[in-house]
Formats: C-alpha cells, structure tokens, sequence
C-alpha cells in the first residue's frame, strides 16, 4: 500500500489570487466602509458621525423611488429574456452549417460596449432621423421617449432585451446540447409529447444553467448605468433614474462622499440578499 502525503506547497499557488482579490475588492471595501461612518469636508478634515448617513439614506425618498424604479426594471427584464431566451435556444439547429452562423449572430449584441449601445439606440429611437422611432410614428403611436416616461422605460427595457437576451440563449443552448441522446430515445418510445418532453426531461436538465442565468441578469440589471444614462440621462424626470445613477450623481456630482458611501454599503447589501434570495428559490425548486 502506497501512503501519500499532502503536498501543502500547492497553496502556495493561491497566494497571488488571494493578494490580487485583497486590493481589488477587500480594500476598497473597508474604504467605503470607513468613509461611510465619517463627514469628510476635505483630506484633512474628518469628523465621525456613526450611522448617521446611513439613517439619511434610509429615509431618503429618492432613494426610496430608484430602488422601485430598479427592482421593478429588473424584474420586467428577467420575466422577459429567460422565457425568451428558452424559447430561441429550443428553435436554433443542433447540428449542420446553420449552427456557428446562428451563434455568432446571437452573440454580436453582447459584443457592443454598453455606452454604444445607448448611443445606438438613441439614435434608432429618434423620430426625425431613426428608423424605429419613425416607424412607431408611421404606425400612429405618438412615440417619444425623451418627453414620455412610459416610452422611455418601453426603449430602456426593449434596449436591454436586445442586448442580453442573447446570454441567456447561449446558457440554455449550451444546458440542452449537454442532455444526452437517450433521454430523448427513451420519450420517443413512451410516445411523449414535444411539451411533455420539455416539462420533464429538458427544463429540470436546464435548471443549473438557469440559476447562472438568473443571477448574472440580475446582478447587471440591478446596477445598469451606462445604456440609459446614455439614452435618457435619467429622463424625462427622474422616470428612468435607477440606483446606479443616483449613487453617481450623489457621489461624483455632489461629491457627497459620507452619505455616498453608505448608500453604496446598502445597494451592495440590497444585491446580495436578492441574489441568495433567487439562488435559494430556484436551488429549492430544483429539488421538489
């Protein structure tokens, strides 16, 4: 019998990862943490106030209106791209000369840089000089997004699902690839039905590729800044202002450091309970 002894030496190959995680995500964190608690009038100059921002931003209801406005956003997105994207990954081919043309199709929205993205679409949502926005006027709608809150959230919201639908049909093309053959044999002998099949044999084989999906559209969309800041600087009104943007605006524009860094404490906190939320639902729904 060969005895084998642990080679501990091989932890030390995680040292360099351990050091890189500490400055890129421990310390700032303490940072934040540690102007939160302090009113900072300038390098120099700092007095400690406790929980004092903390309870301001609590209490603030701008606050209080982004966090609708962002939940709810996200919300509509999931209830949207994973349905949707379910639905194209079950109609793309498994197998012939159509399969990388339909993939790389499918993943040239992801390609384009967020800023870009709400540049586009703001000029494809014009009236005067964008086929979209002209096509909705043609169509009779009295389509404008700068001046109406609900066809800004409608562009914002379609925006997104044109942008990252794409990662969800990717995820769930890769989970139904990954089903073995005879699972499909074995419904074909018992005369299932193409929803039975889908019922039973390929939605509980797509659910870990779910969880991914779910967690990682939801974390983007929770703090999404770039493409409606872009597109609508917020507007019109404060109707498309979501959390990202109003952190920003109280941190960079402001340049209120204290109550900025605790109400980034508290979007941080906000987006880890959701998350352990949706992994714990879907996890245990998985298991039923």
């Amino acid at each position: 019998m060969i005895n084998k002894t642990d080679n501990n030496r091989a932890w030390l190959l995680v040292v360099p990862v351990v050091v890189l995680v500490a400055f890129s995500a421990i310390i700032p964190l303490m940072t934040v943490v540690n102007y939160s608690v302090q009113d900072i009038f300038d390098p120099q100059t700092r007095i400690f106030v406790g929980t004092e921002w903390f309870r301001e931003a609590l209490l603030d209801e701008r606050l209080h209106g982004a966090l609708g406005r962002q939940v709810l956003f996200s919300l509509m997105v999931l209830l949207i791209e994973v349905p949707l994207g379910i639905a194209i990954a079950l109609c793309l081919p498994r197998r012939g000369p159509w399969v990388s043309f339909c993939l790389i199709l499918l993943a040239l929205p992801m390609l384009v840089p967020f800023n870009v993205v709400g540049t586009i679409w703001q000029i494809f949502a014009r009236a005067d000089i964008g086929l979209g926005g002209w096509l909705m006027t043609e169509l009779g709608f009295d389509y404008n997004y700068t001046a109406s809150p609900l066809d800004a959230w409608l562009t914002v919201l379609v925006m997104d699902v044109w942008h990252w639908t794409s990662l969800i049909v990717l995820l769930c093309y890769a989970g139904l690839l990954s089903i073995p053959g005879a699972y499909y044999q074995a419904a074909q002998i018992d005369g299932a039905s193409r929803w039975a099949i889908f019922r039973y044999i390929q939605l509980p084989k797509l659910t870990n590729v779910l969880v991914i999906g779910v967690l990682l559209r939801f974390m983007d969309s929770f703090m999404i800044y770039a493409e409606p800041f872009v597109l609508t600087g917020g507007g019109p009104g404060n109707a498309t202002t979501f959390l990202s943007q109003q952190l920003t605006t109280l941190a960079v524009g402001q340049f209120d450091l204290g109550p900025a860094a605790a109400f980034s404490l508290i979007y941080f906190l906000i987006i880890l309970l959701i998350c352990w939320l949706f992994y714990t639902a879907i996890t245990h729904l998985s298991t039923r």
